[in-house]
């Protein structure tokens, strides 16, 4: 039944709250992170067995296609598109339904990022061919809701409560709304309900039934369908994607589709999953030692405790008497800040920007 599937792996992000490491030449979906493998090429890794690699798409920034081609040579250097413009990720998944519609109009395909991480895989892959599954039988849109393991103000939730019967192990519901981001109090009681999941930004549809919600709720995303897919796989597809996606509106896939469809199956995801976005984030699955210090490359410390430390490119970076700090080096910059100022990592990134020094540290 998957013959028809693709995947279709968003990696435009620049990774701001990951600076230094994480630049606009090197964003953090092609940064080693997490071990030896790059957040993109573990994106596709996880998908072997599941998507053959001709249809594993990736969409990107365009002055990343290069990068990321080298990055990850298990991807075919055709099948990484690169978005003129940054237009979120509505624009992306419409992208992708016209790569996907022309080349293969019975075509379905799941939407994953570059940047999450994942455990029990068997159970993610299992997890993504039920939904594909789902999604080329019936027209529903279908979204992938993680189990809360805690009362999250970190992430988006979705309220799914009916069952949905299906053949395979994975239990579907349908979802009733989509809530934004909430305090730790609503948090707390959308976990204590148990009709809450986390939203994890994962969905699968098949094009026909994509390009029919668009039509309904956003119909320049539904005409972009149409007008790109002729062009696909062509010498025009540059200049008509060029063409077409500069006009469209930036805003995101929640936004333009998920919270105003009526046809929308939650899979319910106990895989292990992290948004991984930020620093402390990262900490979690680095070395730590007895103290709590999390590091990655050449540290040494004493008296310091708590901290987490990443040293690049072979460089001694030393804590003596220091608690809860991040301390970040790289060979253009180097980061120091507490721990629970960790989200103003990217405010730093627009002072950079705004004072001519960004250039300086690329």
């Amino acid at each position: 039944m998957l013959e028809h599937a693709y995947a279709v792996i968003l990696a435009g992000g620049y990774g701001e709250r990951f600076w230094p490491a994480s630049t606009m030449a090197r964003p953090k979906q092609l940064l080693s992170l997490l071990g030896d493998r790059t957040m993109l090429e573990m994106a596709v890794d996880r998908l072997e067995g599941l998507i053959p690699a001709e249809r594993v798409l990736v969409l990107t920034s365009a002055d990343l296609v290069d990068a990321t081609v080298a990055c990850s040579p298990d991807l075919l250097a055709g099948n990484v598109i690169g978005e003129p413009v940054r237009r979120d990720t509505a624009a992306a998944v419409a992208l992708a339904g016209a790569v996907v519609k022309a080349r293969d109009p019975e075509g379905v395909f799941c939407i994953v990022t570059a940047d999450h991480v994942m455990g029990d895989l068997d159970l993610y892959r299992q997890t993504l061919r039920e939904g594909l599954e789902l999604a080329a039988t019936s027209d529903v849109l279908v979204t992938i809701g993680i189990t809360p393991t805690a009362p999250s103000t970190a992430f988006g939730y979705v309220e799914a409560t009916e069952p949905v019967e299906t053949s395979g192990d994975i239990a579907f519901r349908r979802v009733t709304r989509f809530v934004e981001k909430p305090n730790l109090e609503t948090a707390q009681a959308y976990v204590d309900s148990g009709d809450f999941s986390w939203n994890s930004g994962m969905f699968a549809w098949s094009v026909r039934s994509l390009q029919t919600a668009f039509r309904a709720h956003t119909p320049p995303l539904a005409d972009l369908i149409d007008a790109l897919a002729p062009s696909v796989d062509t010498p025009a597809f540059a200049s008509e994607l060029a063409r077409l996606f500069e006009p469209l509106e930036k805003i995101s896939i929640d936004y333009a589709l998920m919270e105003k469809a009526d046809n929308i199956v939650m899979a319910e995801g106990r895989f292990k999953w992290d948004d991984v976005g930020s620093w402390p984030e990262v900490a979690d699955h680095l070395p730590t030692d007895d103290v709590g210090n999390s590091v990655s490359g050449s540290v040494e410390v004493i008296d310091a405790a708590n901290n987490i430390v990443v040293s690049a490119d072979g460089h001694l970076t030393a804590l003596i008497g220091v608690d809860d700090l991040i301390v970040v080096h790289t060979e253009g910059a180097t980061l120091v800040c507490p721990k629970d100022k960790a989200q103003d990592v990217k405010r730093m990134v627009t002072l950079l920007r705004e004072s001519g020094n960004w250039d300086s540290v690329l």
